[in-house]
């Protein structure tokens, strides 16, 4: 694979087995600042390990990640939670909100762990929460809200640090069609507008409609859509 040039995080040859299965074999992957990438394929084809190997939470067996001029698969531990906490944000199918804060407290938590004050981090949680269009749900918590109304406040706390890439995982996976939709317009536009990568990584064509391009994964190996001919 030729790295293009600008890219913000790449991948190559990656390769993943858990005992006798084979998650991943030789994998690639790019992506630019700004741009969504949809990571599609079947289920057990190793895209959700592709995307957990880019985001520095499983390490692949052989293989090299970079993320802006630094070699994940090289770092420790330490060094690569400070970057997840920094400057990755993730969104999963089921936001996984802390179901006891209220939502404002839920998208202020990531800033709030990197040691900003209470008032400050919920200023700018409900910056976001505005502009995901949930800011009339700060004192309500998780269990109160609607499915749609909690992924809108995951995607708001993926993004309130304005990380450099965001890892979505099936966001819209426990969402009907009109929420998901909607989820989906809010956090492309949000992220495009923060010149954010998105790692989109979803099993539904009209969920990849939303991202510039698509990379299959199948039999842990990737094929970029856009390349083939």
């Amino acid at each position: 694979m030729t790295i293009p040039a600008g890219s913000l995080l790449t991948a190559q040859d990656l390769r993943k087995t858990y005992g006798p299965t084979t998650a991943l074999d030789g994998a690639e992957f790019s992506i630019h600042p700004g741009e969504v990438v949809a990571v599609m394929g079947p289920s057990g084809s190793g895209k959700s390990t592709l995307l957990h190997c880019l985001a520095g939470i499983v390490m692949p067996d052989s293989g090299t990640i970079m993320y802006n001029g630094r070699e994940v698969t090289a770092m420790g531990d330490a060094e690569r939670s400070a970057l997840r906490r920094t400057e990755f944000g993730f969104v999963f199918q089921f936001g996984q909100l802390v179901p006891e804060l209220t939502c404002v407290e839920n998208v202020a938590l990531p800033l709030r762990l990197n040691g900003s004050s209470r008032k400050e981090a919920e200023r700018t949680a409900l910056a976001w929460m505005e502009r995901l269009e949930v800011d009339d749900l700060r004192k309500k918590r998780p269990g109160e809200v609607s499915g749609g109304q909690g992924q809108r406040v995951a995607v708001a706390r993926s993004l309130v640090t304005n990380p450099r890439v965001v890892f979505a995982d099936e966001p819209t996976g426990a969402l009907d069609s009109f929420n998901g939709e909607r989820v989906m317009e809010l956090l492309t536009d949000a992220a495009r507008s923060a010149n954010a990568a998105v790692v989109l990584v979803t099993h539904e064509a009209r969920v990849a409609a939303y991202s510039d391009r698509e990379i299959v994964v199948r039999d842990g190996k990737s094929r970029d859509m856009e390349r083939v001919v």
